[in-house]
């Protein structure tokens, strides 16, 4: 095998003409997949595949082979096989097409272009050639320097020629070296196949394990919720047991406090037999027992009918003036506490909304009544406004006052039905503790929230919020307050 000086500019440039040759390409070969840093795998798949495109075209005239990096965007190298056209049938291009990235067979004439260009092969003059170029990937850590260069070409330069013998050694080396790293990889695989095998044992007995545990919660979360249907059931029964009590034992009770209030009242009548004054403050005591026993005994129907939802709404247009002019006059008649002042908003400020004026009546008296009752000295104040936010579909019905106040531990259990918060003022004046839980139920009926702040020693603060929907006036003024009735 010899150089030729015309082919230099190629990394390396050889004729091919004896067997010897052959198997020199293939230590060749395999030294520049060495050089280029590719790895034992690699290195025996280029060796083998040009050995078998070297062996099928031995005997070609002119026959050259070229080792080249040429341009482009994918760094390859390429070893292109060139001979005169003509001399042999067309190559087996399929051993060494299974082994490298890309093979290609061309035909026609003479090539001044790609590799033949490269190596500025001689062979003839102007003649048809032909040619094998063989190109394989260069590894990722490839870089394409002068020294770089100069390393593969001395690595293609530095092999002597061989016999049939050294070559058949060289390929068994080859061989053996092969099947140790096939060896190797399938022990590794063997391993592996171990850890996965292992890996899905644990993943099997991971998923079994949190099957059986969300099974157990699944059978705990089904008779969590079978108890708490059940308890929810006793509740509503025993919510409806209470209801039926309230209201049978409220009609019950009517009839003979309605005797004992009117039967006093006659014994106290002007037109009555005289009584000794004794006898009359016996009789006044029975009398204010009775409208108490008689406002509870009301008190107590009303909230049955609200938790059975047979309390009906009457919505109309409502003169707030009246309204608020007779609670006013009502609440002043029946009793102030001295250096207590009762403040109601202006008359002028109040519109006519529509809604019903019972249930609104009993929510500000409810109001008003529990702050008379536990304020000793200031004032009592309800004032009224319309929220501007809610377009004036909102209305605010807020009640102050300068009483002793509600502790903050406290706040949570005055909306308890019968709940009284302790002290002097609530020891001096009895009451049902249902005065704010019938307030609430009924704004909550009427469609609004009840809310209530207090600091004990300064006042407590109720601001009822209902929705508003303004109505006409009334043709002829508000007839004049009247106390209102007991009914």
């Amino acid at each position: 095998m010899t150089v030729s000086a015309a082919r230099s500019a190629a990394l390396s440039a050889f004729d091919l003409a004896t067997a010897q040759d052959v198997f020199a390409l293939r230590r060749i070969g395999q030294s520049a997949a060495e050089a280029l840093g590719m790895d034992r795998q690699d290195q025996v798949r280029i060796a083998t595949a040009l050995s078998e495109l070297g062996r099928d075209r031995l005997g070609c005239d002119g026959l050259t082979v070229a080792f080249t990096l040429p341009p482009g965007p994918e760094p390859v190298l390429a070893v292109v096989f060139e001979w005169d056209s003509g001399t042999k049938a067309a190559p087996d291009l399929e051993p060494a097409a299974r082994l490298l990235n890309r093979v290609r067979h061309e035909t026609g004439g003479a090539h001044e272009t790609g590799a033949a260009h490269e190596t500025g092969a001689a062979h003839g003059s102007g003649g048809a050639r032909e040619r094998i170029v063989a190109e394989h990937p260069l590894p990722a850590a490839w870089s394409d320097t002068p020294a770089a260069r100069l390393g593969v070409r001395e690595a293609l330069r530095r092999h002597a020629p061989m016999t049939l013998a050294d070559d058949l050694r060289a390929q068994t080396r080859d061989l053996i070296a092969t099947l140790e790293e096939t060896r190797a990889q399938r022990e590794e695989l063997r391993r592996l196949n171990d850890e996965l095998e292992e890996t899905n044992r644990g993943v099997l007995a991971l998923y079994t394990e949190l099957s059986q545990e969300l099974e157990e919660t699944n059978s705990g979360v089904v008779a969590l919720h079978t108890e708490l249907e059940e308890k929810s059931n006793r509740l509503r029964e025993t919510s409806e047991a209470k209801t039926r009590f309230w209201t049978n034992i409220s009609h019950e009770l009517r009839t003979p406090v309605n005797a004992v209030v009117a039967l006093s009242r006659l014994l106290l009548a002007a037109g009555s037999a005289p009584l000794t004054e004794e006898q009359r403050r016996q009789v006044s005591l029975i009398d204010a027992s009775g409208q108490t026993l008689f406002a509870l005994v009301n008190d107590l129907l009303d909230m049955a009918k609200a938790e059975a939802g047979q309390l009906e709404i009457a919505a109309a247009p409502v003169d707030l003036r009246a309204l608020v002019g007779q609670l006013g006059a009502v609440m002043r008649s029946t009793g102030m506490p001295d250096g207590v002042a009762l403040l109601t908003p202006e008359p002028g400020t109040l519109p006519v909304t529509v809604t019903d004026e019972a249930l609104l009546t009993r929510i500000l008296r409810n109001l008003l009544s529990n702050a008379l009752k536990f304020t000793e000295k200031g004032e009592v104040r309800l004032e009224f406004a319309v929220d501007p936010e809610a377009a004036g579909q909102w209305m605010t019905f807020t009640v102050t006052d300068t009483g002793v106040g509600i502790p903050e531990s406290e706040l949570a259990r005055v909306f308890e039905e019968f709940y009284q918060v302790r002290g002097p003022l609530q020891r001096a004046h009895r009451g049902t503790g249902l005065g704010l839980p019938y307030a609430r139920a009924l704004t909550e009926l009427l469609g609004g929230t009840l809310r209530l702040s207090s600091t004990p020693g300064v006042g407590t603060r109720v601001e009822v919020r209902l929705p508003h929907r303004p109505g006409p006036r009334p043709a002829t003024p508000p007839a004049p307050p009247a106390p209102e009735a007991d009914a």
